[in-house]
Parts: structure tokens; sequence; C-alpha cells
């Protein structure tokens, strides 16, 4: 295994993982891990049904962290007449995809010492940290919008994070966790590398449970990009071991109420557009203030994909959709679904490729606002 080292994007710098970072020491900036060699699917450990079956390729060198995150499902179905695969990570041990990227940070950060972390989340991420230090026995202190779906708050209040709910915007709550980050270290899930460095994980099942085949196309609902990223630094290693021949199409679906990413896209900017930030159903995608916006707009371009918008009437009318399927996600997943329904309406999946749907998040988390919606 090649030893991970921390990489300064703007400036080349690199740092060893031994002393946890959440900033660059040289311009302040956030930080990356340096791309791993490749992926050896050799090393997959067949017997462990979690994602820490990829152990030789996380690159973390600590004792592991687990609730049995990952190897989720992935079953055929169909949506607009066409033929997919919808990936389960809403059945995750704490209901969202998250669980990948946290579980493998805090693995990282226990590993490394540190015994309490600060983190900002809308909701799914902070049950997510919530959840995992109370396993690992670490302490947590969370700061989410005080218009955070009630059943996420009250899922990080029982987990013993110490919630603080922040009035206000989305970005309210990460500017007040940064107040408090020179006291305890802060494991934001957007900005420290460790989270992707799990998130590439659903890269790995994807190949794997396509019999070692990457899909044409995957589709996923985008906030600051966690999944848009974790699926292209693990195809990318996927394809650097010659595992596929190809890169699949990466499209993440941001709601046009709150989407900083799709501004950017659609202008064709490499730098933030300012956006005048909405509420949306979809609050687990609600954002204004991009972090890494360059890799993921080039995630979605070029692997050949997308970023596109779509409104609250379609984010419900998907909802609904999944749920009479029998899938009870919350209404963030079901902008992905939005999402390809555009896209197979405009022609850009057809029905003969294949097509994976990325399911987030349990509707479980969200039960007023899907008994809400109009």
């Amino acid at each position: 295994m090649t030893p991970a080292r921390y990489l300064n994007p703007r400036t080349g710098a690199e740092w060893s993982v031994d002393e946890p970072l959440w900033k660059a020491p040289d311009d302040g900036g956030y930080v990356n891990l340096k791309p791993a060699p490749g992926f050896d699917p050799g090393e997959i450990e067949q017997g462990v049904p979690s994602l820490w079956r990829y152990a030789s390729s996380l690159r973390i060198q600590a004792p592991l962290l687990t609730l049995g995150e990952g190897w989720t499902p992935l079953l055929a179905g169909e949506w607009d007449g066409a033929p997919i695969h919808l990936k389960c990570d809403h059945m995750m041990p704490s209901g969202s995809f998250k669980d990948r990227g946290v579980a493998v940070m805090l693995a990282y950060l226990r590993g490394r010492g540190v015994e309490a972390v600060l983190e900002d989340s809308s909701g799914n991420a902070g049950a997510s940290v919530a959840t995992y230090c109370a396993a690992a026995g670490m302490q947590a202190k969370i700061f989410s919008p005080a218009a955070a779906p009630p059943a996420k708050l009250a899922q990080m209040a029982a987990m013993g994070a110490d919630v603080r709910a922040i009035e206000g915007p989305r970005q309210n709550a990460a500017d007040a966790a940064l107040t408090e980050a020179t006291s305890t270290f802060y494991a934001g899930h957007n900005i420290q590398p460790f989270f992707l460095e799990g998130c590439k994980t659903l890269a790995f099942e994807l190949w794997e449970q396509l019999h070692g085949q990457a899909p044409d196309h995957v589709v996923v609902s985008c906030g600051q990009g966690g999944n848009v990223m974790g699926l292209d630094i693990g195809f990318r290693e996927l394809l650097a071991s010659r595992a596929i021949d190809k890169m699949p199409k990466i499209h993440g679906v941001q709601a046009v109420n709150a989407g900083p990413y799709l501004a950017a896209w659609e202008a064709g900017s490499d730098t933030p557009v300012a956006i005048n930030a909405k509420s949306s159903i979809a609050d687990g995608i609600t954002s204004s203030k991009p972090v890494r916006l360059t890799e993921v707009l080039a995630a979605c371009r070029n692997s050949g994909g997308s970023l596109l918008g779509v409104t609250e009437s379609e984010i419900i009318a998907a909802m609904r959709g999944l749920h009479h399927s029998g899938y009870f996600v919350e209404p963030t997943t079901a902008a992905g679904a939005a999402g390809l329904t555009k896209l197979l309406a405009d022609g850009v999946i057809s029905a003969h490729e294949k097509t994976v749907l990325v399911l987030t998040g349990t509707g479980l988390k969200a039960v007023d606002a899907i008994r809400s919606a109009p």
C-alpha cells in the first residue's frame, strides 16, 4: 500500500498524514490526498461484507472503525421505462451514504490521537459523525442549521453529540464551526480529504457488483459533491490498474434553489458564481459556498457527464415515484432521480446503457417534509 500524503492542489505542496490537517499550512485552503497509484483487485478481502473489504486501498494505517457500512445492495429496477440499477446507500448504519466517508475519516483521526471533533452539517453528515463518534468513544460537537429536519437533529443528540442549532442559512453553521476550530479538531466532511477516501469505495462496489465492469452512467444528487468526487477518485484508481477500460459518465444533480456548482457549470466558470440560495425540500444538498468547485466540475466534465439542476416540483414528483416503487428515501435522494428523468428525456442516457442511480438517504430522516410535500 502506497502511503497517503496531503496535497495542496493549488500550490503542489505536500505534507505527511502523520499529523492530521484540515487546511493547508501554506495558504489556508483545503487539502486533498495525493492520488493513489491504482486499485489491486487481488487484495479485496472477499469475506468482509462492508467497505473495509477494500482496506488495503484506503491508506489510513489505523485500526478500523466499523458498524457494517458499505457493501449495500445494487438492485435492478426501472425508471421512466428504462432499466437501471439502484445503489441502496440509504441502507447504511446511520441512514445515509455519509457513513462511507465518516467511518474512514474518523478511523484515521482516532488513529492519530484525535479524541474530539467539530463538524458542521445540514443533517446527514452530522448524524453519521455522531454515530461513529459514539462507536469510537470520541466526542462530537456538531453545528447544524436550526431549520434542519428534526429527525436528523434528534439522531445526533441521541448518539451523545453536543448539537448546536444555528439560525439562518446553511453557511452560518459552517462559519460557526470554524470559529471554534482553534480549540477542537475540525473534521468537516467537506474539508477533510479522508472523507473522500471512504467515498471512493462506492466506485469499487459498483465495479464489483457489476461483475468487473464500469457502468455507462452514474447519477447522484450533489450538495458539496462528496459522492461525485468519490466516484471520480475510485473509478480513476480502477482505470489506472486496468480493471476497467473507460470512465463512467458522472452526473451530479443539484436543486436549482441552492446550487452553487450548478451556477458555475452553467456559467462555464471554474470559480464560484454568486447565488441567492433559497430553501429546498432537498435540504441535504442546499449550499451556497462551494468548497472543491474545480474538482467537482472536472469530475463531471472530464467523464463526459454533466451537472444539472432540478426544481422543487420535479424533486417531489421523483420522490413519489421512488416511494411508489418501494424505496422510502428522503427528498434529497429524489433530486438525483429527478435528474435521471431529465437525462432520459433529453436522450443523454439511453435505455440500452448501463445506468446506476445512487440512493443516498432514508426517508425516515425527513418524514415531516415528506408528509407536508404539496
